[in-house]
């Protein structure tokens, strides 16, 4: 009788809750404008796989940006790039190294250019679930249990899959297929260390990226393993399989910024995202509109602040000539080769963009709160002139962190 009733749930529920990939309100909800000729992105055209294989990116420095994760990086005498900074932003990518390393003789990085495998097998016998949207919540509450610090729901969308992945062995685009039983996707947000965020540019920051993904990498596999466990399917993702920033949007965990990142009400820019794809009947968040990005039509700080002069100025247009930015949909993009140019150069990634992004607060405190009412309420002009006249966001040096946070 449970399973009759349990199916019985799920078909209603179905019937109910799901949505073309191409529902208008759902779209116009999420701030999602597409052109005719809007079409899915191929990940080998993605900037950093590019730098394997297109001449027009590949060069002396992306070469040595890359092994520089790999070997012993030669350090300089500039705090933030120094041997200890090195190791230490190489010793944060580890774990997530150990998994996308697993896969690499079937051609599979996984994480960045496969989905994620673990061992565990669907259980024959699925746990009745009598009621969805209280099941939702238990679900949500176990991701936090892992250690993710934001969860959203949203519905399966092959908009923003990938066309196709990437066989790294060859580096050739192959077909990128999920099962047909999927539907959901559980979106992970994972905050990382505003401490080092202040250190950009630096190879020491580089260790809030690592340390995300690597831990992430623990997650995502803790949380499908208990999923097929009770009996559903589940497949793990970080930058691979699809595009994580429109899922996080449309499961209502942010808003898109000039700076091509997902700002959060909770942690503005500082957050990794990752998702799972599962058979798990769920119930839906909705997109939020916080005004966010409404904030970011007036603000130029990120564009102001960037090196090469990657980031855009001006309203958000239907993409760019770079193959690296996806077509047809009406963003914010950014120039990607002068981006990771200067990554190459700097042999560590940048976030200089991260950093003085006004969102970049700690919400946790007064001044945080009070900014985040301020910017996202009427008085958002009131905000903007205080962030020009008022705020400076100063980079933090490497060595004070490092006397602060470990001696």
């Amino acid at each position: 009788m449970a399973n009759i009733r349990e199916q019985q749930i799920q078909k209603s529920y179905k019937m109910n809750h799901s949505q073309p990939t191409n529902n208008k309100a759902e779209d116009n909800n999420a701030g999602f404008i597409f052109s005719e000729d809007f079409k899915p992105f191929n990940q080998i055209n993605d900037i950093f796989t590019r730098a394997f294989w297109d001449e027009k990116v590949r060069s002396d420095d992306t070469d040595a940006f890359f092994e520089s994760y790999r070997a012993q990086p030669v350090p300089r005498k500039a705090f933030g790039f120094r041997q200890k900074d090195f190791a230490l932003r190489n010793a944060s990518w580890a774990i997530s190294d150990i998994f996308s390393n697993r896969g690499s003789e079937e051609g599979k990085r996984e994480g960045f250019q496969a989905s994620m495998e673990d061992d565990t097998p669907i259980a024959k016998e699925k746990i009745p679930i009598q009621d969805i949207e209280q099941f939702t919540v238990e679900i949500k509450n176990i991701a936090k249990f892992f250690g993710a610090d934001l969860v959203g729901i949203t519905l399966l969308d092959k908009r923003w899959h990938y066309s196709h992945r990437v066989d790294n062995r060859e580096v050739k685009p192959v077909p990128n297929d999920l099962p047909e039983s999927l539907s959901h996707v559980i979106v992970l947000g994972h905050s990382m260390k505003k401490s080092l965020i202040d250190t950009y540019p630096s190879a020491l920051a580089g260790a809030a990226a690592g340390l995300e993904y690597s831990r992430e990498a623990t997650i995502v596999t803790q949380l499908t393993s208990y999923i097929k466990s009770i009996g559903y399917n589940a497949i793990g993702s970080m930058n691979d399989t699809a595009l994580a920033i429109p899922y996080a949007i449309k499961a209502g965990l942010g808003e898109y910024g000039r700076h091509q990142m997902v700002i959060t009400p909770e942690f503005g820019p500082r957050v990794r995202f990752s998702k799972i794809f599962t058979s798990l009947p769920l119930k839906p968040d909705q997109a939020k509109k916080f005004k966010i990005t409404e904030y970011c039509n007036k603000c130029t700080k990120c564009s102001d602040a960037c090196p090469p002069k990657a980031l855009p100025y001006g309203k958000p247009t239907f993409g760019t000539d770079s193959p690296s930015t996806i077509q047809g949909i009406k963003k914010w993009s950014a120039n990607c080769e002068k981006c990771f140019g200067y990554w190459a150069k700097l042999r560590s990634d940048c976030a200089i963009c991260m950093r003085v992004c006004p969102f970049n607060r700690d919400f946790s405190k007064l001044g945080g709160k009070i900014f985040r009412l301020i910017a996202t309420s009427r008085l958002q002009p009131l905000a903007l002139w205080w962030e020009k006249k008022v705020t400076r966001f100063e980079r933090i040096k490497p060595d004070v962190w490092w006397k602060h946070h470990v001696k």
